[in-house]
């Protein structure tokens, strides 16, 4: 029997090797299209394709595919127009060539996409957006284009707060941590929703066999939500520090996203800008996962 052919985009990104992975133990063949030029080593076990993010080459690059899995994406830049490039303006060129190929497409958003959500009012799928940072904004616009332009089955996948190896969202704090440093930020209350990268991957490779959820967006992510306390706590038991908490003021924070944002301009990606401090500060990350678990 001919294997299926699944083409993962950003398949050297955090995400993507562990897509390619879960594919494979399905019996999947892997195509990874990949920048062309770009320094990062292909993952194993994938058939490489090089094509940048517009649509006739990506067409040529996906033509065969049974199923796309659209993971590329810029969670982090210097202002609304470089992540629009990427993740509206990219996205819509995987689109058309997923429509030209005839490929079932999975869409890898972001709870950003929808905004905030706490433990007694979680965020769910069909909530009015209310994204709070530019990247969730431009997450957003991008499934605006998966739901408006693509006439292949699709569907959207929402990953909560994504941990594991090759992370940067949580280093930093894995990085004080080792240094026995866990501060504390934002209101007592917040809480979030985190997810495992290969439980991610698991669920976008369920997702392209089946279709009970073409159509929609599913959030992803585990059932118990965690808090800044509870995540820190597990890092000192992993680190072996004594875990003494420190507060940080909102009013430091403020100033040092300020420093951030004046970082993009001078050419360099800083720790904290006014996007992440719009994250720490908020209510909390909670989404309810009710809608995958049925699916």
């Amino acid at each position: 029997m001919k294997s299926r052919l699944v083409s993962v985009t950003g398949a050297t990104g955090f995400l993507g090797p562990h897509i390619v992975e879960a594919f494979r133990r399905q019996g999947w063949h892997v195509r990874a299209i990949v920048r062309p030029g770009g320094a990062r080593p292909a993952p194993p076990g994938a058939e490489v394709r090089e094509a940048p993010l517009v649509a006739r080459p990506l067409a040529a690059a996906l033509a065969g595919s049974d199923a796309v899995v659209h993971a590329a994406g810029l969670a982090r830049g210097r202002d609304a127009l470089t992540l629009d490039r990427v993740n509206v303006e990219g996205t819509q060129a995987v689109v058309e060539a997923a429509n030209e190929c005839g490929a079932r497409l999975v869409h890898v958003s972001s709870q950003a996409a929808i905004g905030t959500g706490t433990i007694g009012r979680p965020a769910r799928e069909d909530d009015v957006p209310r994204p709070v940072t530019a990247y969730g904004r431009s997450k957003l616009a991008g499934e605006a284009v998966v739901g408006d332009r693509a006439t292949v089955p699709w569907v959207i996948v929402r990953p909560a707060a994504v941990y594991g190896p090759g992370d940067r969202q949580f280093l930093p704090l894995a990085k004080l941590a080792r240094r026995g440093l866990f501060p504390m930020v934002g209101p007592p209350s917040f809480a979030l929703t985190i997810v495992y990268v290969e439980d991610v991957a698991r669920a976008i490779a369920l997702v392209a066999e089946h279709g009970a959820a073409d159509g929609q967006s599913l959030f992803i992510g585990h059932p118990v939500p965690e808090t800044p306390e509870s995540v820190l706590r597990a890092m000192a038991v992993q680190i072996g520090r004594a875990y003494r908490p420190r507060r940080v003021a909102t009013g430091w924070l403020r100033a040092l996203a300020r420093f951030g944002d004046v970082g993009w301009r001078l050419g360099y990606e800083p720790m904290l800008d006014s996007d992440r401090l719009s994250e720490l500060t908020a209510e909390g990350f909670v989404c309810a996962i009710d809608r995958a678990r049925d699916a």
